[in-house]
């Protein structure tokens, strides 16, 4: 009780002066049951990852029964790109929030709501950049190279890509803005506005692309309008809607180059992760392109299965990242508060309920996979059996994925970026980049029934093994380190980086 007091004497005594209740709120993580903790701040932030996750599926599912694996192929090469689009919504986002949250607690308003502004004038100077990029033929085309798009393809994906560009500006503050809202303590309405956003991108979907039949361009535009909704609210809200912790004021969207510089700073982290999930599809597409040509399969037809996979994949790593999102405070608090018997038991608590998530899936993807993939319109026989074989190999790893994820997560929140920032890249390009270029030669010799493209989705169970073998050893260290400050409780704090 003792802490707990002096905890809340040293909130208290910031400049900000926030009431007992804004104090409470905070010290609560440091007493509050750890289960009832982690269920409280995790639930909207699963949610609001299976969201954010839900654009592509809702895409391939409507292109899929509509359009059949041409639109799917066409989708699978511009996800580099819109993973692209994504790493730089999160990269002004995600730094200007994390500024403003900082600016908040030291009770700057004005420098909050000028870090809000100059992420606005960011999003804007973006747009003008992608549309600019979108307008030029020779980049678009390649660009499309670089995707692998085939002749057959590439108009599909020139138009959807496109399309897409010349709306980025709605993704950039629906998505990077909106984080904005849960630094102004509203939480549920930040993930209301996404949830607003998916189901207008489903309504438009079935309107454009099922009863109008205009395909991969009306797919585009019902995704544009899906984004619309949540942007619209989030300016709505920073600019009409009252008692507020801050506003988006015209003089605060002004460029500051200390203000942008420190944004770019604190978002690069993100960025880097998803730039590394861009760089993984370039390879796959690529990959898929050459060995899906020289198959029975067809590169068209390998890239709208392996395409299909990657959107499963993606979908079902976000409930576990957005686990690995919620504990991060609670995380962060209790590590700084020295308390670590309740770091270590958020952890592994943490790990269980993400393990129990992945395992849940897992067996839903292990018994239904035939339901899931036709679920996408993929009909050809030689195909479903294809995509239905390659999608069980592809996510025989996944009951641990959770672990490793939220293994790395809390790196980051204990103050250990490097450590983090290694721990996540690991997967996706330390080791599976290599494997999609090394298994293709080395599988067909060592087991002659598959050939390269069968190599390409092995590539991924192996990467996760490694990735997740390389967390426990991070961990079971850092356990030995924690065991250290228990029996030293007055020792500091430090990260060990």
């Amino acid at each position: 009780m003792g802490e707990d007091k002096i905890e809340r004497e040293e909130i208290a005594s910031r400049g900000n002066k926030p009431d007992s209740e804004a104090v409470e709120r905070v010290t609560r993580m440091g007493n509050a049951s750890i289960p009832k903790l982690i269920v409280e701040f995790a639930v909207p932030s699963v949610v609001g990852m299976v969201v954010n996750g839900s654009y592509n599926i809702i895409d391939s599912i409507f292109l899929g029964h509509a359009v059949g694996e041409i639109g799917l192929s066409a989708v699978t090469v511009a996800n580099p790109i819109m993973i692209v689009f994504m790493a730089l919504a999160m990269l002004v986002g995600n730094g200007g929030n994390a500024l403003a949250a900082l600016r908040l607690g030291e009770g700057k308003r004005d420098a909050a709501e000028r870090s809000l502004g100059n992420v606005v004038f960011l999003s804007i100077v973006l747009w003008i950049l992608v549309a600019l990029a979108a307008a030029n033929p020779a980049l678009m085309d390649m660009l499309l190279s670089a995707s692998s798009a085939t002749d057959e393809v590439r108009p599909y994906a020139h138009t959807f890509i496109q399309i897409l560009c010349f709306g980025f500006v709605l993704q950039s503050i629906g998505m990077g803005v909106n984080n904005f809202i849960r630094t102004c303590g509203a939480p549920n309405m930040a993930l209301g506005t996404m949830v607003i956003g998916l189901a207008m991108a489903t309504i438009f979907n079935f309107w454009f692309v099922i009863l109008n039949g205009w395909g991969v361009a009306g797919s585009a535009y019902a995704t544009l309008l899906g984004q619309a909704c949540p942007a619209l609210t989030v300016l709505w809200y920073f600019i009409f809607k009252k008692n507020v912790p801050m506003r988006l004021r015209l003089r605060c969207i002004v460029p500051d180059s200390k203000i942008v510089t420190t944004i770019l700073a604190y978002g690069f982290p993100s960025f880097a992760i998803q730039a590394g999930m861009a760089v993984v599809n370039f390879v796959l597409n690529y990959q898929l392109a050459k060995y899906g040509g020289i198959s029975s399969i067809g590169a068209v037809n390998a890239l709208a299965s392996i395409g299909v996979i990657n959107r499963i994949g993606m979908f079902v790593v976000m409930p576990l990242i957005g686990i690995s999102i919620a504990l991060q405070p609670l995380l962060g608090y209790n590590y700084g508060a020295r308390k670590i018997d309740r770091v270590r038991k958020t952890l592994w608590l943490g790990i269980a309920i993400a393990t129990g998530i992945a395992l849940i899936e897992w067996i839903v993807i292990m018994v239904f996979p035939e339901a899931i993939i036709n679920a996408f319109g993929i009909r050809n026989a030689e195909l479903l059996d294809f995509t239905t074989f390659a999608l069980k190999v592809q996510f025989i790893m996944l009951p641990l994925v959770g672990f490793q994820i939220v293994g790395a997560n809390y790196f980051q929140a204990t103050g250990q970026p490097l450590k983090s920032i290694f721990l996540t890249l690991t997967r996706q390009i330390l080791f599976l980049v290599p494997l999609l270029f090394i298994l293709p030669n080395i599988l067909p010799t060592i087991a002659p029934e598959f050939d390269g493209l069968d190599a390409l989705y092995f590539a991924t169970p192996l990467a996760d093994f490694l990735a997740i073998f390389t967390v426990a050893v991070f961990i079971a260290w850092e356990m030995r380190r924690l065991r250290r400050m228990t029996v030293s409780p007055s020792s500091s704090v430090k990260s060990s980086e």
